[in-house]
């Protein structure tokens, strides 16, 4: 069945299917690992311990089984710092910064993951910033904040400021992540990838939530928390990451990078179908800005692939 959906959609339209798919696990994610980490039941460090080593199992197991591929000893280095990049920095930085900061402050520098991405892109590997590429992107970008800061309050002092200044070294980390894999993709499987840049990534993550894990008391968990943990361990991390590096495989990065601009978006809808929020007219006017933004950036690439 699969087989049979995958032959009859275009590459490209899958490709934009699992980017939504990823920005829609995302917008799930604020909410669901809020109920682990706002109760205080695992610190950051050891959640992101967890994270990477979940992910690390299930693109261990999957690889054994299907792909069984090996690495090249001269892509071994490049991995090792895309790893660095796209596993360790990005995630510490970013739970680093969340302890810090607002949630108001992070989702709007977080925004600037497309931009820093197409200057990224413009700068290690001389790809063209085109207008329509500038003009999605300031559109998505303008969509995003609408929603983030409609009837929010921002507030600034020391604290928030070296919390803003971890959650940014976590979108510019993530953001040459993007740009430093794409060359991999069409390389290698993306199981494979993930299966060398998490087991880096967890050699560097261990120590700092080592001692955390130690202090987790586990017989706390409730179903509740049971489910929110094990939701973030294999959709927050197992599936984006793979979504993502699969997805790279027909799309630029800065393609990849846009659709962060749906995550606010579509978190409002989840919050509307939950009964928790009403469906007021900047939702439905940064929607239209969103989509056409996203519709601009990733519009050229797929006249290219046809």
């Amino acid at each position: 069945m699969v087989l049979y959906f995958y032959h009859i959609l275009e590459k490209n339209t899958l490709a934009h299917l699992a980017l939504f798919a990823v920005a829609l696990i995302y917008a799930a994610n604020f909410s669901i690992a809020k109920i682990v980490l706002g109760g205080a039941y695992i610190g950051p460090s050891a959640f992101i311990v967890c994270r990477v080593s979940a992910a690390l199992f299930l693109f261990v197991v999957y690889h054994a089984i299907f792909v069984k591929e090996k690495i090249s000893k001269e892509d071994i280095k490049p991995l090792f710092w895309c790893a660095v990049f796209g596993v360790a920095t990005n995630q510490l930085f970013f739970f680093l910064g969340l302890a810090l900061t607002t949630p108001i402050h992070a989702a709007l520098i977080m925004t600037t993951t497309p931009i820093v991405v197409l200057l990224v892109e413009a700068f290690m590997k001389g790809v063209k910033i085109t207008s329509t590429k500038i003009i999605g992107i300031l559109l998505a970008f303008g969509g995003a904040i609408f929603i983030i800061l409609s009837g929010k309050e921002l507030s600034f002092n020391k604290q928030t400021t070296l919390g803003d200044l971890f959650v940014f070294a976590n979108a510019a980390s993530y953001s040459v992540y993007l740009v430093k894999i794409k060359p991999f993709i069409g390389k290698y499987h993306p199981i494979t990838i993930n299966r060398i840049t998490f087991m880096f990534g967890l050699l560097m993550v261990l120590p700092f939530g080592l001692l955390g894990l130690q202090n987790v008391s586990w017989h706390t968990f409730d179903i509740k928390i049971w489910s929110a943990f094990l939701y973030v361990l294999i959709f927050t991390t197992f599936f984006t990451y793979y979504f993502n590096a699969w997805a790279m495989l027909i799309v630029n990065p800065s393609v990849v990078g846009v659709y962060i601009y749906l995550q606010p978006l579509l978190t409002a809808v989840i919050a509307l179908l939950a009964g928790s929020d009403q469906l007021e007219w900047n939702v439905v006017f940064a929607a239209v800005f969103i989509f056409f933004g996203v519709f601009l950036v990733s519009y050229k690439k797929k006249l290219q692939s046809r």
